[in-house]
C-alpha cells in the first residue's frame, strides 16, 4: 500500500508540472496588452511598457514560466496583477467557503446515496423503481432550476434561510449553517442521482454472487450480510463516483456562489479569468489538480481498506 501511496504522489507531482506548463503557455497565447487594461486607454505607451516589464511580460514565455515555476514550488504564487493582492493570501481567504459547499455535499451525498442504493438494490420491486425515477429526474433538472427553485420556496416564501450572504463558521455556527444549507442542497440533487444509482447497482450484481446465498444457508441474518459483506463489496463504484462529484463540485459552485453571493472559488474564478490574471488562475489551477490527485488517492485508498481484492489488484 505505500508503495502504491508513493506511485500515486509521484504520479501527481508529474501531473501537477506537465498541466501547469500547458495551462502557463495557453494562458500567454491571446496577445493582451495587460499594461494598457490596467493603466486604461488614455496612458502613454511608455508607462504601459513599464508596467509589462514589472510583471516581466517583456520576456519570453518559458522564462516566465520558469520564474512562476521557482516560486510557485516555495509556494510563493506572487500578486494578482490587477488587485495587487497576494494570490496565496486572496486564495486562503476564499477555499473556506467553497470547501463548506464541497465537503457539505459530499456528506449529504455519501449518506442519502448509498442509503438509497442499498435501499433500491435489497429491496427491489417499488422501492428500486422509486429510486431510479428520483435518480433521473434528479439528474436530468437543470442545476439552476433547483436553485432558483429552492431559494424561491425556502428563502423568499417560507423566509427559513438567508437568500444571499455568507457567515464564517468562526463568526457564527448557526448563521454558516444557515448560508450554506441551500447550497449545498441544489448542489446534492444531481451528486445524490448519480451515486445512489451506482451503489443500487453495484448492490444488485453482489447479492446475486454464490457466496451471499452461501452466508444465508449459513443461517446469518440479512442485515449482517448486507452491512459486512454487500456493502464492502458494492462500494468501490459509488466511492469513485463520488470522488468525481467531489472534484466536479468547483464547476457546479460558480453558478451556485453567484446566486447566493457566496466570496467562494467559483466566483474568483469567473472575476478573474475574465481579466486575464495569469498569477491568481494558475494558483485556482494547481489547487483544483492538487485536490483531484489527493480526492483519487483517499478514493482508492478506501476501496483498498473496504475490499482487500481491489487492494491487490
Amino acid at each position: 500500500m505505500l508503495t502504491f501511496i508513493a506511485r500515486r504522489i509521484g504520479a501527481g507531482a508529474v501531473l501537477l508540472l506537465v498541466i501547469s506548463l500547458l495551462s502557463y503557455l495557453l494562458l500567454s497565447i491571446p496577445d493582451t496588452d495587460v499594461g494598457r487594461q490596467i493603466l486604461g486607454p488614455t496612458a502613454a505607451l511608455a508607462d504601459v511598457d513599464a508596467k509589462n516589464a514589472e510583471f516581466g511580460l517583456d520576456r519570453p514565455v518559458l522564462a516566465q514560466y520558469a520564474d512562476w515555476l521557482a516560486h510557485a514550488v516555495r509556494g510563493d504564487f506572487g500578486t494578482s496583477w490587477f488587485s495587487g493582492e497576494d494570490v496565496t493570501l486572496a486564495v486562503a481567504n476564499r477555499l473556506p467557503v467553497t470547501l463548506s459547499l464541497m465537503l457539505g455535499v459530499t456528506l449529504v451525498t455519501a449518506v442519502l446515496a448509498f442509503l438509497l442504493g442499498v435501499w433500491a438494490g435489497v429491496r427491489r420491486g417499488a422501492a428500486d423503481r422509486l429510486v431510479q425515477v428520483l435518480g433521473v429526474a434528479g439528474y436530468a433538472l437543470p442545476g439552476f432550476l433547483v436553485t432558483l427553485v429552492l431559494v424561491l420556496v425556502f428563502a423568499v416564501r417560507l423566509n427559513w434561510f438567508p437568500a444571499i450572504g455568507y457567515t464564517p463558521f468562526t463568526e457564527s455556527p448557526a448563521g454558516w449553517l444557515a448560508t450554506v444549507t441551500l447550497p449545498i442542497a441544489s448542489l446534492s440533487v444531481a451528486s445524490v442521482a448519480g451515486v445512489s444509482q451506482q451503489v443500487r447497482g453495484s448492490v444488485i450484481d453482489v447479492m446475486r454472487q454464490d457466496y451471499v446465498r452461501t452466508l444465508r444457508a449459513r443461517g446469518l441474518s440479512e442485515r449482517r450480510i448486507v452491512l459486512k459483506h454487500v456493502l464492502r463489496n458494492a462500494s468501490a463504484p459509488g466511492l469513485s463516483v463520488l470522488g468525481m462529484q467531489f472534484v466536479g463540485l468547483l464547476g457546479g459552485a460558480v453558478l451556485v456562489e453567484q446566486i447566493f453571493g457566496l466570496p467562494g472559488l467559483g466566483s474568483m474564478t469567473v472575476t478573474y479569468t475574465t481579466r486575464g490574471d495569469i498569477p491568481v488562475i494558475m494558483a485556482l489551477v494547481m489547487l483544483t489538480v492538487i485536490g483531484v490527485v489527493l480526492i483519487n488517492l483517499l478514493v482508492d485508498v478506501m476501496i483498498g481498506w473496504l475490499n482487500p481484492k481491489a487492494r491487490i489488484a
